[in-house]
């Protein structure tokens, strides 16, 4: 039993090695170079225009070029410029592996009688199509028997090729959700459950609007504008959906609305429930269409205010301080940035009040440091029980040549240290360890 085994096996690995030979080696044709031939001799891929392809699945989309690609059939749409980018540089550049047979008597054995993908195209100068045929895969798998048009000649094409050009008209189409211009953006609003979260644009910074008027983030901010831009569709539930359909979808009241203000125009994003695979129901408000999207998205649209809020107690940095005034109790110690002088003198700080003396460069550089990389840990909505109405600290700093002023107190509850600004809702929390290695610096500096 154990030998007809192994004489099985035998047999199975000598009939692939003779198909091996019988399609590759005995029925090739002419003789070996070192040089491989383009499927299509002197084509460049910018002088494509036209592009027409008939996938595996049976689904044929024919897409033109004017400037960007479109497609125009079976439906019109943005073409997905990455996907027909592949696709023209393919066609350019695809050589001829082996050449397998000039003058086949049948095309079924090398599943090319009825081409399993078939691309049409035309460049500038083509009247007719030329097309390429792509039949099956050559017993190693390496390889795809292929053709062309209006040819008998069957050759090989490398197997990797199939991804490029087997394409079906939505993995062709544009697949972003929103389209704007990023850089109009100026004002972002989500709403969700019944809550907004509203985001303006400033002059260059973002500012929070709602649920509490401060600085915003701008990295966060940004982050979630190009999170926006480019959301991609994973399918497409109805081109021309019905009340009951938005109904159903979850569309008629959605679970998130987002909208973005450019300028004097609008894009908005609605969001409805899941679909069957997990995605989530969503449309451009100014189409149609009802689009799935990636459920991951959601997550993103449920950060709350406190996600976009700018985190950094402090805007000044080391380098761009010029005065520091410190006031603890009825006591006020005072820093000035005084310039070097020659060529290569360095700036050095000195204390101005209450007594002048030159401040110890060190423990000025610490302090500046320890101040300037404050971070939130978390913020509350009201100043109450943070100990603000009474600071045990504030920190005035002029900085940017003195054009700038900004004014920071700090207050202690408990074990837990809150810095507040003026005009600015409720407090931040900060790490208590921050604040209290800025007060021996001070002390350090006082004396």
């Amino acid at each position: 039993m154990r030998g007809l085994r192994s004489t099985l096996a035998f047999v199975v690995i000598l009939a692939g090695l003779f198909a091996y030979i019988y399609f590759v080696t005995w029925k090739k044709t002419g003789d070996d170079t070192t040089k491989q031939e383009r499927v299509f001799a002197s084509l460049t891929a910018d002088k494509i225009n036209e592009v027409e392809i008939t996938s595996a699945s049976g689904d044929k989309t024919t897409l033109k070029k004017d400037g960007a690609w479109q497609v125009v059939a079976p439906t019109t749409a943005k073409a997905d410029e990455a996907e027909m980018s592949a696709i023209t540089n393919g066609l350019s550049s695809l050589e001829v592996t082996r050449v397998i047979d000039e003058n086949p008597t049948d095309l079924k054995e090398y599943g090319l009688a009825k081409p399993r993908i078939e691309v049409a195209f035309k460049a500038e100068g083509d009247k007719d199509y030329r097309r390429l045929l792509i039949g099956e895969k050559s017993p190693t798998g390496g390889d795809l028997f292929a053709s062309r048009g209006g040819e008998k000649r069957v050759f090989l094409v490398p197997a990797f090729q199939e991804s490029t050009f087997n394409r079906t008209t939505f993995e062709l189409r544009d697949k972003t959700v929103l389209k704007f211009d990023r850089e109009k953006v100026d004002r972002i609003e989500v709403t969700a459950a019944g809550k907004t979260l509203e985001i303006a644009k400033d002059g260059g910074e973002w500012k929070l609007v709602k649920p509490v008027a401060t600085k915003a983030d701008f990295g966060s901010v940004e982050g979630l504008v190009g999170r926006l831009q480019t959301v991609q569709m994973k399918s497409i539930a109805a081109a021309e959906p019905t009340p009951a359909d938005l109904k159903k979808d979850g569309l008629d009241k959605p679970e998130y609305t987002v909208r973005l203000n450019l300028g004097s125009a609008q894009a908005t994003l609605l969001i409805g429930g899941k679909a069957d695979d997990g995605s989530l129901y969503a449309r451009d408000g100014s189409k149609p269409a009802v689009m799935t999207v990636e459920a991951a998205l959601a997550d993103d649209l449920k950060k709350d205010a406190d996600t976009y809020r700018r985190k950094d107690i402090f805007e000044f940095r080391s380098f761009n301080a010029n005065r520091i005034d410190i006031t603890r109790g009825n006591e006020t110690v005072a820093f000035e940035r005084v310039k070097g002088e020659g060529a290569n003198a360095s700036d050095k700080w000195r204390r101005i009040g209450p007594s002048a003396k030159d401040a110890d460069k060190d423990a000025m550089d610490s302090l500046l440091s320890r101040l300037s990389n404050m971070r939130a840990a978390s913020f509350v909505p009201t100043t109450a029980k943070t100990g603000l109405d009474a600071p045990a600290m504030v920190v005035v700093v002029k900085f940017d040549d003195g054009k700038k002023e900004e004014r920071v107190s700090f207050g202690k509850h408990d074990q837990d240290v809150f810095a507040g600004k003026p005009g600015e809702a409720g407090a931040a929390k900060i790490d208590a360890t921050d604040f209290s290695e800025a007060n021996k610096k001070v002390d350090e500096l006082a004396k």
